[in-house]
């Protein structure tokens, strides 16, 4: 019989924190102490994705575990502002400067893959690591990659994109919970939790953006710039970077993993099973073991856990 990963927890139970960047307040959570540990989620998600994940990491590798939400999700502002990627770039870069943080570990789903792989080209520097799954980081997507999910993307990109998404939330409703091999752990509670940002059609504004700005085939050709720019600084990248790699995913398929590996060369790859695109909804407890495991085989893990571990 092939054991079934345990259904995550639908708690949050974070104590909210909030700073101001670019004028804005904008919401994180985080556990632990040490060097820092930031985790950066996509559309239309929060730092509710990382809630079974951010713990394990904290306790297991003695170092300060972040999550924020950006700008127009989870509990941050949802200003009616125009969310271009170069918006949430300034966001990102503006958290991490406000926090004051160093010597960062970045874990990026989604959208969180281009926006932490900007913030590592432009601040080399300051990347310990980075962790990637189903993270939009080089700009070869095709048509065909959405499989079932094709037309309905399609839409999302058209005029109807404003009924689907602002009207109807259909990217939460809808998108979110069909993108997880295991429907039965996106229970009413946890869905609960997914719509509660987003009560009006005003606060979905950012939601709304995101799919209109993938690069798909070249375009939009800001995007796709964009991303490009991350693709060609890879080869420079000497910090080590961590591919969880899920069967059959949706951003993620084996022509990006060939690029990957030909361009880092601190790549290591791991295998998380089947997945679609929400994958810390399938099973948080393997993405947790295989962030820290990564990072203990890497050296990025704080004092205290080398010191525990030496001396068990």
């Amino acid at each position: 019989m092939i054991e079934r990963p345990r259904p995550p927890s639908a708690a949050f139970p974070f104590e909210s924190r909030f700073v101001t960047v670019n004028g804005y307040r904008i919401h994180y959570v985080e556990e632990g102490r040490g060097d820092p540990v930031v985790f950066i989620h996509g559309n239309p998600t929060s730092s509710y994705l990382w809630r079974n994940i951010l713990p394990t990491v904290a306790r297991e590798t003695n170092r300060r575990a972040i999550a924020f939400d950006l700008l127009g999700f989870g509990r941050s502002d949802k200003p009616d502002v125009r969310y271009s990627l170069q918006v949430h770039e300034e966001i990102v870069e503006g958290f991490i400067a406000q926090l004051g943080l160093r010597d960062v570990v970045l874990v990026l789903h989604d959208w969180g893959g281009a926006l932490g792989g900007s913030y590592a080209v432009r601040h080399p520097n300051n990347i310990r690591g980075i962790a990637l799954m189903e993270a939009l980081l080089i700009p070869i997507m095709v048509w065909s990659d959405f499989g079932e999910y094709q037309l309905g993307f399609r839409l999302f990109r058209s005029p109807l994109g404003y009924l689907m998404i602002s009207v109807m939330n259909m990217f939460v409703n809808r998108l979110l919970p069909g993108a997880v091999i295991n429907p039965d752990h996106m229970t009413e509670e946890v869905m609960r939790n997914y719509r509660a940002p987003f009560p009006t059609v005003g606060s979905r504004h950012a939601i709304r953006a995101f799919p209109r700005l993938v690069p798909i085939e070249g375009k939009p050709e800001e995007s796709h710039r964009f991303v490009k720019t991350i693709e060609d600084a890879l080869g420079a990248w000497a910090f080590p970077v961590l591919l969880i790699r899920a069967t059959p995913g949706i951003a993620v398929k084996e022509r990006q993993v060939a690029k990957l590996k030909e361009r880092l060369s601190r790549l290591t790859v791991r295998d998380f099973g089947p997945g679609l695109h929400y994958l810390q909804e399938d099973d948080p407890d393997t993405i947790g073991r295989l962030i820290v495991d990564w990072m203990r085989q890497e050296r990025l893990t704080g004092p205290g856990d080398l010191f525990r571990r030496n001396n068990a």
